[in-house]
């Protein structure tokens, strides 16, 4: 059975699959497989009768066995349009568990929040480090981009979502963004509540470690 990913950017149509098989090496789940993402605009997926026919075509996919849907909320609350779109997701798909995942801002907040394990990658400085409540921030991507090498911005500037997103997704640090993100905790929860509803158990998850951080703050 299959985790089917539905996003919203290029970006996260490389990165999704990257982050959901990163989960399922931590948690030891080897056997859930991930399909391949559905990729529709984020005005489709904040409409309710095109959200749901974007449901109805994840739920055609061979071996779908869970629906994972997740688009940056920019300036919209997460809050208030996260249940809204879960509500409309979960009855579409009816008995397949199905979760919505909204990044405050944008999904490179994460990034954001663990800079230092990004140091050496794709041109990141040695001395990048991350910045204090993420979330709260606009322009993730530009910030991440100052965080560059000036001869690797003159090389090649702006950040890149086709190659950039997926190439820090393999590689930060989840813990540090666990810690510091809200909307990064629902994703791994996501999982979890995924994978129990495909009749997965899963013993420990959140790792206890990244709880216990997140519950000091």
């Amino acid at each position: 059975m299959k985790i089917q990913p539905i996003v919203e950017g290029h970006g996260d149509e490389k990165a999704i699959p990257v982050l959901l098989r990163r989960f399922s090496d931590l948690s030891g789940l080897y056997a859930i497989e991930i399909g391949k993402p559905i990729r529709i605009n984020k005005g489709h997926l904040i409409r309710e009768d095109l959200l749901r026919k974007s449901v109805q075509l994840a739920l055609r996919q061979p071996d779908c066995g869970s629906i994972f849907i997740l688009f940056d909320g920019d300036d919209d609350c997460p809050k208030e349009i996260g249940p809204r779109v879960q509500a409309w997701a979960q009855s579409e798909a009816r008995s397949i568990p199905t979760a919505v995942v909204v990044a405050q801002r944008e999904f490179e907040a994460w990034f954001l929040a663990a800079m230092e394990s990004l140091r050496g990658k794709r041109g990141i400085r040695s001395d990048a480090v991350s910045v204090a409540d993420p979330e709260s921030l606009r322009g993730a991507k530009e910030r991440i981009e100052r965080c560059r090498l000036p001869a690797r911005r003159a090389q090649r500037p702006g950040y890149l979502e086709r190659t950039d997103q997926p190439a820090f997704t393999a590689v930060f640090d989840m813990s540090s963004a666990y810690r510091a993100c809200r909307s990064f905790r629902r994703a791994v929860r996501a999982f979890g509540f995924l994978a129990e509803g495909m009749g997965i158990p899963i013993a420990v998850w959140p790792p206890p470690d990244w709880e216990q951080d997140a519950s000091a703050l």
